[in-house]
């Protein structure tokens, strides 16, 4: 019988197996690299791409926060204008007022009544005069109510002085004007 040796035989396969392990082995981790860098870069381009997302978002908010402040400095000067408005209306609808109280005062103060000031703010007028008898400062008072531009006559002191050789009484009263109940 003739004897053949398979040890070299099982020998080259066996070192034909450890190359092809050993060629798989660096194309796997080749595969796994390049597999890891697409990944990275994949994952690298998502983060530029949301960053690039984040800046348009920041862009358009510094530019709402400017047309925000556009909006408020234009609410402001609406307040502006609206409050104008209405000082020129009040002035507009109140214009005739000092003719009106001027004619009531003349026509209502009785005889032996001066008037020495009259100041107003807003409906309040404040009168300060003489008068000959606190029955005139009575009848004036009277006359104010009956009045349809003048109301509330307040006595607010009434005090006796002497004024060229002559015993007067000198008065503070308050009164308001009627602007809600006229009609013009």
């Amino acid at each position: 019988m003739i004897r053949i040796n398979l040890l070299p035989h099982r020998e080259l396969k066996r070192k034909a197996r450890q190359r092809q392990i050993a060629a798989l082995a660096g194309l796997v981790s080749l595969l796994g690299i390049v597999v890891v860098w697409g990944g990275y870069s994949m994952i690298d381009g998502d983060i530029e791409y949301q960053n690039g997302r984040n800046q348009f978002l920041n862009d358009q908010i510094v530019l709402l926060d400017k047309e925000i402040a556009e909006i408020r400095e234009i609410k402001t000067q609406t307040q502006e204008l609206l409050a104008r408005k209405q000082v020129v209306e009040t002035l507009q609808n109140s214009r005739s007022e000092v003719v009106h109280l001027l004619d009531q005062l003349v026509r209502l103060l009785p005889d032996g009544v001066h008037l020495q000031s009259i100041k107003q703010e807003n409906q309040d007028v404040m009168l300060i005069g003489y008068a000959q008898t606190n029955a005139r400062v009575s009848a004036l008072m009277r006359n104010i109510e009956s009045s349809l531009w003048l109301k509330m006559p307040l006595l607010i002191e009434i005090k006796a002085i002497t004024v060229n050789n002559a015993r007067l009484n000198e008065f503070h009263m308050k009164i308001k004007l009627r602007r809600e109940d006229i009609e013009e």
